[in-house]
Formats: C-alpha cells, sequence, structure tokens
C-alpha cells in the first residue's frame, strides 16, 4: 500500500509492505520506491518492509536546490517518527547507502543493523564532481530525456540488459519520471556529501555491505581494499550483478539480506 506523510510544505511517499520486525528500503538516484517491489514484496512474507520515496523522486516533493545526505536521513526519521516506528533494519542502494549512512550518524538509536547496497562511504572524486555538474547543465538546458538511458543502462552487469529488459524498461521509465528539480537537488546533494569512512569504519551497529563484481559505478575490488571493515560487518560480493543485484541475483540477494538480520544481536 502506499502512502504518505505531510512534511514541511509538502509529502513524502512510501510503500508499506507486512507485518514484523521493520526493513526500510532507500533507492538510489533516478529511481523510485518502485525500484525495489518484487524485493520488497517477498521480504514482506516474514517483515513488514518500507520503501520510501527521497524527496525528489518517485511523488515526494522536491524541497529545496539541494537535497544534502543529512536532510533527506532526517526526512526518514521524521517518517519513522511519524509512523511510531523505534527500531529498523536500514538498507540503501547507492545514493541510499550515503543517506543510510548520514542516518547512521545522526540516529543510531534507530538501527539494529544497516546495508549498504552497491554503496560506499566515499565523497565525490573531482570526476564525479564533474560528472554531476555536466547532468546538472543538461538538466537545466531541457534535456534531461538524453541523459538517464546511459545511466540506467550502466547499472547492468554485460549481457543483463537483455535477460532483464522488463526491469530495464521499467527503470528507464522511473528515471524519466523524476522532475528536473528533484535531479538537480539529488545531485548537488552527493557533490556535497562528506567522507563518512570513519563513520563506516566505527562499526556502532552491524553491517552489510553488498557489491557487485560487475558494478560500472562501484570497482569492487578498488572500494574493499580501501575501508577496513570493523568486527561487526559482513561483505557479500554477488558475482554475477551489476549496480543493480535486487534485480540481477534477487533470490541470493534475499538470502543474504535475511540471514544476516537473523543473526544480529536481540
Amino acid at each position: 500500500m502506499k502512502n504518505y506523510i505531510l512534511y514541511r510544505d509538502g509529502k513524502i511517499w512510501y510503500y508499506d509492505y507486512g507485518t514484523g520486525d521493520v526493513i526500510v528500503l532507500l533507492h538510489g538516484y533516478l529511481e523510485s520506491s518502485g525500484i525495489w517491489s518484487s524485493f520488497a514484496e517477498k521480504l514482506s512474507g516474514k517483515y513488514r518492509v518500507i520503501a520510501v520515496d527521497l524527496p525528489g523522486h518517485g511523488l515526494s516533493d522536491v524541497y529545496s536546490e539541494c537535497h544534502s545526505m543529512e536532510f533527506m536521513a532526517g526526512v526518514v526519521s521524521k517518517l519513522l517518527e511519524s509512523l511510531k516506528i523505534k527500531r529498523i533494519f536500514l538498507a540503501g542502494h547507492s545514493l541510499g547507502g550515503y543517506v543510510a549512512l548520514a542516518f547512521l550518524e545522526l540516529f543510531p538509536v534507530y538501527l539494529s543493523g544497516y546495508c549498504l547496497f552497491h554503496s560506499h562511504p566515499f565523497a565525490d572524486a573531482m570526476e564525479a564532481v564533474e560528472k554531476r555538474e555536466r547532468e546538472i547543465k543538461i538538466v537545466r538546458a531541457g534535456k534531461k530525456d538524453i541523459m538517464y538511458p546511459d545511466n540506467v543502462a550502466m547499472m547492468f552487469a554485460p549481457g543483463n540488459i537483455d535477460r532483464f529488459s522488463n526491469a530495464f524498461s521499467r527503470v528507464k521509465t522511473m528515471a524519466s519520471e523524476i522532475p528536473a528539480g528533484g535531479i538537480i537537488a539529488v545531485l548537488n546533494g552527493m557533490m556535497s556529501r562528506p567522507s563518512r569512512l570513519s563513520v563506516m569504519e566505527e562499526g556502532r551497529v552491524p553491517l552489510l555491505w553488498i557489491l557487485g563484481r560487475m558494478d560500472n559505478y562501484i570497482p569492487c575490488e578498488m572500494v574493499k581494499e580501501r575501508v577496513r571493515l570493523p568486527l561487526n560487518a559482513k561483505i557479500a560480493v554477488l558475482e554475477n550483478s551489476g549496480h543493480l543485484g535486487f534485480v540481477e541475483e534477487e533470490e541470493r540477494s534475499i538470502e543474504i539480506m535475511k540471514d544476516f538480520i537473523e543473526g544480529l544481536p536481540l
């Protein structure tokens, strides 16, 4: 069921599936909560699963020219407060992982654990900043529709676009529906985010880090080498996935997440 909360002068929308211990899912850049639909439905047989439209994505409103990671983490905390939820397992895909790390830093009391799904703790390198600045110029010129097809194609491992053609079309449609203001706000937010490597390495709560062996956006081995994982962290590599492992290897991803959650201390 899709619902919303009022936040400031706008609405934040979310899907709410199932009952039980709560898992909150945060989508990535050029996505919305719908990216999680199949994954969330399958988890909802055992858990209550909440998938959020982050500000400026899906049906949620745009609030400013810059949606910082801290701002979006605050939105998630307000949603939990509104729903009277006190404890969650938080999973963030790509951009959603950046928000999850900000949430960990600001609101750790909510977390039984968290998952970075095809994400990392580092600030943008100069190359990434320059790419985001180019994308902002494209969007401001009214040409956002020329940008997202290549970005979406790169989310899949080589050969997986044909295997997951329906998902590929669905993600392209999802990206096309994001308003220009939402794209600009989140690009500005990602460019301005700080490194949260120390937050990740501190190990304040248990971490599940899921990477794709064939990820075109996050080089698996390179990022692994740059992080000193705490003892309460687990890393899992999806061998046949790019940047969308919960689509490309859905059953394996569900198994990994369930096993991790079930092993968390009460």
